[in-house]
């Protein structure tokens, strides 16, 4: 189990050899990117920062939490801080465990509770030049049938 604030590039390929073992038979890799708009706002890229010492902590208490719950002690994040590009990974989840559910379910639950518990915040650049604090307690409730945020 790990989990870690980086400022270099999330390496997914190497968070998916630190989860995997023999006895597991699903693993799992959630990354979150940055996307090219937002509320039909052009974005450019998106600049994160953090209190480190409670985002560390509380990262690796929700780790924790979802070993127990499913069962599984290879749970990894890495979540980016400073400035990235469009595309680049801002938040990576592997999970391993002998079963897909809840190797994917830990996943969900690990993303979930970031976006709840870890202070991190994230100020979107937009194509305008201006710049934004994302208001993390927004809820994206407009999606359209069939759409994935």
């Amino acid at each position: 189990m790990r989990a870690s604030l980086v400022e270099l590039p999330i390496d997914s390929a190497a968070l998916l050899r630190e989860v995997g073992v023999h006895e597991s038979g699903a693993v799992t890799l959630f990354v979150g990117t940055v996307r090219n708009s937002n509320d039909g706002r052009p974005v450019t890229g998106i600049e994160y920062t953090a209190y480190a010492a409670m985002a560390s902590s509380e990262l690796k208490k929700i780790v924790g939490e979802a070993s127990q719950q499913f069962g599984t002690d290879h749970v990894v994040v890495e979540h980016r801080l400073g400035y990235l590009a469009l595309g680049e990974a801002s938040v990576a989840i592997a999970v391993s465990h002998a079963r897909r559910a809840p190797a994917m379910d830990a996943s969900r639950f690990v993303i979930e509770e970031i976006k709840k518990r870890v202070p991190i915040w994230k100020r979107e650049h937009y194509a305008d030049g201006t710049r934004e604090w994302v208001d993390p307690t927004r809820k994206y409730t407009s999606m359209s049938a069939g759409e994935v945020r």
